[in-house]
């Protein structure tokens, strides 16, 4: 190994996340055109269309290069069948529980379906609610598995909400093998260190998150300095031989997001050309876990 966690014959390794919030574009419409005063944004409530289900896009890029990314879903409340009518009309319950997506609706199926014929990671997106609800998690990972059809090894709690250590303590009862929850949606970095750390000294492991999409400059407003920063991890992962764990969520590679499908693709193809190992946390658990060297944040 040329690092506890990087395999042989690489200088260091990036892992692809990607959670899955909101892969229709629903009271999104009415937003963005109040907000930008876009009025062309409601076209996007007709029928067939979908702005935000990129994954076709986003899966032949990564099939061009050779290369696989950990898509994390989410099961979670509905805002006007789970939750009180006194949330209904609050901007923290469209937030947080409008334009939900159903697991077991077709689409969603067909989706996990060429996830795994293709060699994608698919992983638990704990829900907002589950973060210290051991058996609510254990439910989602259940109803999850039932639709995949294979288990599911580790992920990330939706909105980075983290009780420390209990929701690893939660995802290890309940058959995770990992997490990669622990980092900022304002701030990116190695803020906890270099490799993935084991904070019960067994063969749970944590993966922090580097990077979000969303911590970075706007790539639509500034490219040049969106990039900066992300090469700048990139060199700072190469000099520490470190595992850098980014997140781009799929809606981020639509047109209301411009920028970030260009910078997420210079990102990979750049690793690729720095000797990189490319992939998703479940891989590289699977490559180095066995040797790692625990160590601490």
């Amino acid at each position: 190994m040329s690092g506890d966690w990087v395999p042989d014959g690489h200088d260091f390794a990036l892992c692809l996340t990607h959670d899955v919030d909101r892969p229709y574009k629903t009271y999104q419409s009415l937003f963005y055109a109040l907000t930008r005063r876009d009025p062309s944004h409601l076209l996007d409530l007709a029928p067939g269309r979908r702005p935000y289900w990129t994954f076709p896009e986003l899966l032949a890029f990564e099939r061009k290069h050779g290369v696989r990314s950990a898509f994390y879903l989410l099961d979670e409340q509905s805002l006007f069948r789970d939750r009180p009518p006194r949330e209904w009309l609050t901007a923290e319950g469209w937030q947080l529980y409008a334009g939900r997506y159903d697991i077991e609706d077709d689409p969603i199926r067909g989706l996990l379906g060429t996830l795994r014929r293709g060699g994608w990671e698919v992983g638990l997106h704990g829900s907002y609610e589950a973060v210290d609800d051991r058996a609510m998690l254990r439910e989602e990972k259940r109803r999850l598995e039932a639709v995949l059809g294979e288990p599911v090894r580790g992920g990330r709690q939706h909105y980075l909400r983290l009780e420390r250590p209990a929701t690893w303590e939660h995802y290890r009862a309940i058959g995770l093998d990992y997490d990669t929850t622990l980092g900022s949606p304002d701030e990116y970095g190695f803020a906890h260190g270099y490799q993935p750390f084991r904070p019960f000294d067994d063969e749970f492991v944590v993966f922090p998150l580097t990077v979000m999409e969303g911590a970075l400059p706007d790539p639509g407003e500034d490219f040049d300095r969106a990039w900066a920063a992300l090469e700048s991890l990139l060199a700072e992962a190469a000099a520490n031989e470190a595992v850098m764990t980014a997140l781009w969520h799929p809606r981020h590679f639509s047109r209301d997001h411009p920028g970030y499908g260009r910078l997420y693709r210079r990102l990979v193809t750049t690793a690729l050309a720095r000797d990189a190992w490319v992939g998703p946390p479940g891989e590289l658990y699977s490559l180095c876990a066995p040797t790692a060297v625990t160590a601490d944040d």
